[in-house]
């Protein structure tokens, strides 16, 4: 993999003059090396986070579509010496509804913990530079990751942190790689969105589009990680990158067949294969 080519002219390229003694420069390097290390863990941290919350994610949908299945076509079940049971439909239905309510909660709490996920990794590419802490006229140099000068760019003016890379070529790594994790996001939401409003056919006869809000906060997150239009006033749609995609209108009235549910499966298996592939070639 090629070294990323640097940002465009920003903080660390302005012509003003960096705030850092000589003596502070020489301290600078192993305070940046240390929290690069430290941002870079948490990173691959929250990455195992979210392979798990991901299996999470696809074994409820699973099982929420293998309920809903069973509950469409319990009144033409063989159910041989359990029929003459009284109330036995009845009863497997109401006990299938709250398997299904079960498993959509559980599905939409694996895609909530996915989402935040994605908003720690936003926020740990943004504490990569290393700032002074105090200004030059404190006798202990002491860093920080956040600015108290705004003159401080915190990449001691574009010094490599580690070998010839700098700060800012980090941070275009991470945006590389967060991006990905962005992206599945979204394809996810999407598929969440989907399995919530079919099962909300059985259950509430309630109806989802793609500007619910999916739980409490959930667009404030989904702002955080730039996946929220503020012109539209709704999460940006599913989309490869570059690309224009439109969102179709999801609806609860509608009876979905088992093809079409095996098929937002496979898109979830699919998506989870083509991440893990898309890691391993930016492995951290």
């Amino acid at each position: 993999m090629g070294t990323p080519e640097p940002k465009p002219q920003s903080l660390s390229s302005r012509s003003s003059p960096f705030p850092l003694s000589s003596s502070s420069e020489r301290l600078w390097r192993p305070a940046a090396q240390r929290n690069m290390r430290n941002q870079w863990s948490k990173i691959a941290s929250y990455r195992q986070q979210w392979l798990s919350s991901s299996s999470s994610a696809r074994t409820h949908a699973t099982s929420l579509v293998n309920v809903y299945l069973s509950q469409k076509y319990m009144p033409l079940m063989e159910l041989g010496a359990l029929k003459d049971m009284p109330d036995i439909r009845k009863k497997a239905s109401l006990k299938l509804f709250k398997q299904q309510e079960f498993h959509g909660s559980k599905l939409l709490s694996s895609y909530k913990d996915m989402v935040g996920v994605v908003v720690n990794m936003v926020n740990a590419s943004q504490s990569m530079r290393c700032y002074l802490k105090g200004g030059n006229s404190s006798s202990l140099v002491h860093f920080s990751s956040s600015s108290e000068d705004v003159n401080d760019t915190g990449d001691c003016g574009g010094v490599a942190v580690f070998g010839f890379w700098s700060i800012s070529s980090f941070e275009k790594l991470a945006e590389e790689l967060i991006q990905m994790f962005k992206l599945e996001l979204s394809l996810k939401r999407l598929l969440v969105s989907e399995f919530l409003s079919r099962s909300c056919e059985v259950s509430q006869g309630n109806q989802f589009c793609w500007s619910d809000e999916l739980y409490p906060g959930e667009f404030g997150d989904l702002k955080a990680c730039n996946l929220y239009s503020d012109e539209t006033f709704e999460p940006l749609c599913p989309q490869l990158k570059d690309r224009k995609s439109d969102m179709p209108t999801l609806r609860g009235n509608h009876q979905p067949d088992h093809e079409i549910l095996q098929v937002l499966l496979l898109f979830i298996v699919l998506s989870t294969h083509v991440q893990r592939i898309l890691e391993h070639v930016y492995s951290i």
